[in-house]
């Protein structure tokens, strides 16, 4: 499978615009809560991208709080952090 259509911005590394591409979808509810988002390789496949760089859009959700990752289970998109307003 070819990259999902991407038009790749020069000077911005790949990991950051998949990393955005996913976390569009997530913010659109293309991606539910309890949702499984694609695995680093099939990142690597809709994309067309390394694996290093799939592994960093993964650690990227995961450290903002988007997804978490059970071990031989895959990953999963977790409810957001409440925020306060003050």
């Amino acid at each position: 499978m070819a990259d999902q259509g991407l038009d790749w911005k020069p000077g911005i590394p790949r990991w950051v615009q998949v990393y955005e591409d996913i976390k569009g979808q997530i913010e659109r509810g293309e991606f539910a809560v309890g949702d499984q988002v694609p695995s680093v390789l099939a990142l690597q496949e809709i994309y067309g991208i390394a694996t290093a760089t799939g592994q960093k859009v993964h650690r990227a959700l995961r450290q903002d709080g988007l997804i978490r990752t059970e071990p031989g289970m895959g990953s999963f998109v977790i409810e957001p952090p409440a925020t306060s307003d003050g």
